[in-house]
């Protein structure tokens, strides 16, 4: 059992309700890939965060979760994440050559995980979850070690990189449902990266050049689990219709993200009665996660407000709001999704409750 229960206890949940040990292993294995593909293997905590971060990048055939380094064959997860079978959960990619080169790999996973911790990843503890980055040959040895050091000498860690630089062992892909997990289960992943701490860690490491989530969303992911107003609001610039959406005077305490990323963008404390009909906002709650454009349909320049990680289109901003800010943020209900103060905690989301304790 992951040591996070106090955090996501429904991680552990879902493995137990989604399947049974004996439950047939990563479909996934069963594409068709060329034999040109090569293979790398990589074990960087929780192979949910490390699968999705190769997810949707051009050259990459496959990213398999999976574990690797012990000795007992067929692991299941069960046996895996309570650090008795002698195996790290790991992801193994398979990838273009001609378009990606193991240095471009490498460079992903550094961006993935805390390369000096080498107790666990985040809120993951044990042997089970540490880092390894698993060589296949020596060509992939000599690059490894080259990339470790290279990352040392950027001097963007104060602590000793401590990454093992491995012999590749036999790799077990893992059950089914923690295949494309970051997809199957959206909500529940995101809560899970940033509440383990990995994706503010990232965020504040990295910068631009963090992943919060997949490498990108497909289309018809965005579909499937978006109703057709918000893809279009979302996706194709819409505008819902005023006084006749979700949010619009809504008066609940807590605080609203983007319904595509989870990204945290506006705070109820900050939401005024505009008269527009629609939700708007003095400022938003995290300046970073908005991005302002200049829109110039209808032929008329406008500020259009979008979400930093996202790209999600949120609405746009006045200057005819009311003070401290004087500012308008008006936004699509359609674009957000609001999360209740009192369930901040639960959703990983523990550093925005402050606001809300008077």
């Amino acid at each position: 059992m992951r040591t996070r229960v106090i955090l996501l206890p429904i991680c552990v949940l879902a493995a137990l309700a989604c399947a049974s040990p004996g439950e047939a292993r990563a479909s996934s294995t069963e594409k068709a890939v060329p034999e040109s593909a090569r293979i790398a293997t990589f074990a960087g905590g929780c192979f949910w965060c490390v699968e999705s971060a190769f997810d949707g990048v051009d050259g990459v055939y496959s990213a398999v979760s999976g574990y690797t380094g012990g000795e007992k064959p067929n692991p299941t997860y069960q046996e895996v994440s309570s650090g008795g079978s002698g195996h790290v959960e790991a992801v193994q990619v398979r990838y273009d050559p001609a378009k990606l080169s193991y240095e471009d790999i490498l460079h992903i996973f550094w961006r993935r995980i805390d390369p000096t911790d080498g107790g666990g990843q985040f809120a993951d503890r044990g042997s089970q979850y540490q880092t390894y980055i698993f060589y296949h040959d020596e060509a992939q040895h000599a690059v490894a070690e080259e990339s470790k050091q290279a990352l040392a000498a950027l001097g963007k860690f104060d602590k000793p990189i401590v990454v093992p630089i491995v012999p590749a062992t036999e790799f077990h892909p893992a059950e089914e449902y923690h295949q494309d997990y970051h997809l199957k289960n959206a909500a529940h992943y995101k809560r899970y990266s940033y509440g383990s701490g990995r994706t503010p860690f990232l965020r504040r490491i990295w910068g631009e050049e963090a992943k919060g989530g997949s490498a990108q969303t497909t289309e018809s992911e965005l579909r499937s689990r978006l109703t057709p107003l918000q893809y279009q609001v979302t996706q194709e610039e819409g505008t819902e219709r005023p006084f006749d959406n979700e949010y619009w005077d809504s008066k609940r305490e807590g605080i609203y993200v983007d319904i595509v990323s989870g990204e945290p963008l506006f705070s109820s404390r900050d939401k005024f009665k505009s008269g527009t009909g629609w939700p708007s906002f003095t400022r938003p709650l995290v300046a970073a996660n908005i991005v302002e454009k200049t829109d110039r349909k209808f032929g008329r320049t406008r500020v259009e407000l979008r979400s930093a990680r996202g790209e999600s289109h949120l609405g746009h901003l006045f200057e005819d709001g009311p003070q401290p800010t004087g500012l308008r943020y008006c936004i699509n209900s359609a674009s957000l999704r609001f999360i209740p103060a009192e369930d901040l905690e639960a959703e990983g989301l523990m550093e925005y409750l402050a606001s809300f304790e008077d």
